[in-house]
């Protein structure tokens, strides 16, 4: 072989090495990395649970070593990491939209088919459960693993009224108060709430920080924001972003499938990673977590609250406790030793006043 035709060789699988490199590098900034749940229910033990997607929504195989967490600055040394495909049981709320906007078109009829499709992908250790929503907030399937019974309640919506979103988030949230593991809402609507008497920022107070994940599909008209029509696009993405989910516009029904399907796919392709938290004590402050994957500069953060109605302290520091709430308690009496002291010192004055007046009298 000539020496040309050695140089022609090598520049293409250089070029072709840059393309390939090039293309990797695309997909890794096309990645999007989100802690969508922090369960530390069983705290100081805390799990935490890593999305980790492609622009599309779809997942996006990382290797799990390439995940770094850090609580408060310092870097996390896990007990179990839990690849993709094995974080265990999934609880799911589907939060849908039945106000009266979604009988035009067949949006309702579609809507029914797109949950009824999130449903099939249920495994046999995942629960989903149905809330409907319109002027009224309706629980049309407490939390099961029967996808009959789904069905069934799916099937059963019909539309009418008008729209009460947020208090039908808050529902949902109360709900999953007494659920452990991953627990996520996925709320429909093709409207601007008009009826809630809640607000976003209720609802993401009552999510806390690190708490159940809320991603959003919007299905009406982003450029009608002024009418019950249209769509609060940005409230949905923030809602989503704040709550650890995604968010989704349907610019036809046809696509309302998809969107529910790329969803299920993607929490059950997220990632955990169980650790004991360096700062083991229930004091009531907040910790920041954040996450990165590879070398390729994604990171994501948010915060949780080990909670604690009295905050603890280490044993060594009980008598400091100690004194403080000695001291605390001397406060709690003070004014009334105050009252003591003020009534003693009048009654002495009186008396005082007297024993001279009688001295004169003599």
């Amino acid at each position: 072989m000539s020496f040309r035709r050695i140089f022609l060789s090598l520049c293409t699988i250089l070029l072709l090495a840059g393309n390939l490199t090039t293309q990797a590098l695309a997909l890794e900034e096309g990645l999007q990395i989100c802690i969508t749940q922090v369960d530390n229910s069983h705290f100081p033990k805390v799990t935490v649970y890593i999305s980790v997607t492609s622009a599309n929504r779809e997942p996006a195989g990382v290797e799990a070593s390439q995940i770094q967490l850090y609580e408060d600055g310092v870097l996390i040394q896990p007990e179990k990491v839990l690849g993709a495909g094995e974080t265990g049981p999934l609880t799911t709320l589907l939060v849908m939209d039945v106000s009266g906007s979604m009988a035009n078109g067949g949006k309702l009829e579609t809507a029914k088919v797109a949950a009824s499709a999130y449903v099939a992908q249920m495994r046999p250790t995942d629960k989903t459960g149905l809330i409907s929503y319109n002027t009224q907030v309706t629980v049309a399937q407490p939390i099961t693993s029967n996808q009959l019974k789904l069905d069934d309640a799916i099937e059963s919506l019909n539309a009418k009224g008008d729209t009460a979103m947020y208090d039908a988030l808050l529902k949902a949230v109360a709900i999953f108060s007494g659920e452990t593991g991953r627990k996520a809402i996925i709320v429909l609507t093709d409207g601007l709430d008009n009826r809630s008497t809640a607000r976003a920022k209720d609802v993401a107070a009552a999510v806390g920080p690190g708490g159940v994940s809320i991603s959003t599909i919007g299905l009406g008209d982003p450029a009608a924001s002024v009418t019950n029509d249209g769509l609060d696009e940005a409230g949905l993405r923030s809602l989503a972003k704040a709550a650890g989910g995604l968010y989704s516009y349907a610019a036809d029904t046809a696509s309302l499938q998809t969107i529910y399907e790329s969803y299920g796919r993607a929490l059950h392709s997220e990632y955990a990673i169980t650790y004991t938290s360096p700062s083991a004590l229930r004091d009531g402050v907040n910790r920041n977590l954040s996450v990165s994957v590879g070398e390729a500069g994604m990171e994501a953060d948010t915060a949780y609250n080990p909670g604690g109605v009295l905050p603890e302290v280490a044993s060594k520091n009980w008598p400091l406790f100690g004194g403080v709430l000695a001291g605390l308690v001397g406060l709690a009496f003070l004014p009334g030793i105050i009252d003591q002291v003020k009534v003693s010192s009048e009654r002495n004055s009186r008396n005082e006043i007297k024993k001279r007046s009688r001295i004169k009298l003599k």
